[in-house]
């Protein structure tokens, strides 16, 4: 059985995503498995032992070069690689539906009434009921339930196995870690800066921590910030610069993660590790699996799932206190 999963972006969605590739396995071995992303989120899934193929769709880039010859290129490209028998969109947008579209016909997603793009649900020969404030995670393994009878089931995604893969050339950072103290690693960045805890909040955390801190960056701004916090707390360090498999293999090594509601801090529940999520204009309930390992920290603000204020700056509000305590119930 040859299978399409289309899961264009963003980063945090697809590390969220990638568990359903064991779970298929586990109950159809003999499954050919190629995967759909954006070309800037292909080497998350390189090499993945679970999957054929990773096809990359230029999308964003066409569209910010304006180039209709990029995007024809790319529908060529969709439509040369089938035949699938299953194709699964796991994003319910419009655009994602229109690649499955151009891959096949078999194509399963989410109902008119689950999904935020209503007319992508029209170019779906199969459709999945579930509510679209339900978390994002389960809406996932619920749709490959009905597309592929998995029987993934809550209790079997909280056993479930890592997620993610690098090699082991991909960790050359022993370094960087203490063998001697805790290694936590801050994520400081955001996809929106209202998602991003302040740089004085990180520093009065750092200051807690008898423990060797990793400050993880990828934007030039992150690295300032990263400087910032390092400059009044001495037991911060800042690594280069990390591709997508070095970042995998670093939080993997961690001891616990701390971090915003984005990819990399999402990459530490894929991998297993332990994990804190802070959460101001976003709600934990969706956007995460909570567990004894993996916990969320929210801020006061009642946040609406179905329509997010990006002006929600309350993220502040959360106590450097209350995230060392919780940490340290998980470096115990």
């Amino acid at each position: 059985m040859r299978i399409a999963i289309v899961r264009l972006s963003a980063l945090g969605d697809i590390i969220n995503t990638a568990p359903i590739l064991g779970f298929i396995k586990q109950h159809h071995p003999d499954a050919i498995i190629d995967w759909v992303c954006e070309e800037a989120f292909e080497p998350i899934l390189q090499d993945h032992p679970h999957l054929h193929a990773v096809h990359t769709v230029a999308i964003k880039r066409a569209k910010k070069e304006k180039s209709f010859a990029l995007l024809w290129q790319t529908i060529k490209k969709l439509r040369a690689l089938g035949p699938y028998d299953v194709i699964i969109d796991l994003q319910g947008l419009m655009k994602s539906a229109l690649v499955a579209r151009f891959i096949g016909k078999n194509i399963y997603g989410f109902a008119e009434d689950s999904i935020r793009e209503k007319l992508a649900s029209r170019l779906y020969t199969h459709h999945t009921h579930i509510p679209y404030a339900e978390n994002s995670i389960w809406r996932s393994m619920v749709l490959i339930n009905d597309a592929l009878q998995t029987g993934i089931t809550k209790e079997t995604l909280n056993n479930k196995t890592p997620a993610l893969y690098y090699a082991p050339g991909d960790f050359h950072f022993e370094h960087l870690f203490s063998k001697d103290q805790k290694n936590i690693a801050f994520v400081l960045g955001a996809s929106w800066p209202s998602k991003a805890y302040p740089t004085e909040r990180f520093i009065e955390l750092a200051k807690a921590f008898d423990a060797n801190i990793l400050l993880i960056w990828g934007s030039h701004e992150e690295k300032l910030k990263a400087e910032a916090i390092h400059e009044q707390s001495p037991n911060t360090i800042i690594p280069p610069k990390l591709t997508l498999k070095e970042l995998v293999a670093l939080i993997e090594h961690c001891d616990l993660t701390i971090g915003n509601d984005t990819g990399p801090t999402h990459i530490a529940w894929a991998m297993n590790k332990p994990s804190i999520t802070l959460f101001g204009p976003t709600p934990a309930s969706k956007m995460m699996w909570q567990g004894p390992q993996h916990l969320a920290i929210e801020s006061s603000s009642h946040v609406n799932p179905l329509k997010l204020n990006r002006e929600d700056d309350s993220i502040k509000e959360i106590s450097p206190v209350e995230i060392f305590q919780k940490a340290n119930t998980l470096l115990c």
